[in-house]
């Protein structure tokens, strides 16, 4: 699996957050999550301080954000912590797992956002650039 740091993608990221379970890497339309080997991604411990601190950083934008995770090492999600996401009013606009693994089948049950699985980083990145040329041309449509 390829980290985003070695993609020519990695150097339009406008910031990067690391923590001590991972690295978030933000562009203007989506970010790449990297989570580190051996992690149980839960709400309370880690996914609750990164969604504060996106949102802040993006601030009215984050609603159109594609969160894409790209899983280059072996963790575990909590899937029904994806409730949590949405009960603090928090929305995506799509969802993307890199994996060359099991696809994620729970996680898909909470998931109230688009979601597609990839085993390529690239695909994953210019399904999130298609995503926005939709958002756009509907935003066009509906000022016209």
């Amino acid at each position: 699996m390829q980290k985003i740091a070695e993609t020519p993608f990695y150097k339009n990221a406008f910031q990067e957050l690391n923590y001590s379970f991972g690295d978030f890497y933000l562009f203007e339309d989506f970010v790449v999550a990297e989570i580190k080997e051996g992690v149980i991604f839960n709400w309370e411990d880690h996914a609750k301080q990164v969604v504060e601190e996106i949102a802040n950083l993006y601030e009215d934008n984050v609603k159109n954000i594609v969160y894409i995770s790209n899983r280059v090492h072996t963790y575990s999600v909590v899937p029904s912590d994806w409730l949590r996401f949405f009960k603090y009013s928090y929305t995506l606009k799509g969802y993307a797992v890199v994996s060359r693994g099991k696809r994620p089948i729970l996680e898909k049950l909470f998931m109230k956002a688009s979601m597609r699985n990839f085993v390529s980083l690239d695909k994953a990145i210019k399904w999130a650039y298609e995503l926005r040329a939709e958002n756009n041309a509907r935003s066009n449509r509906l000022s016209a």
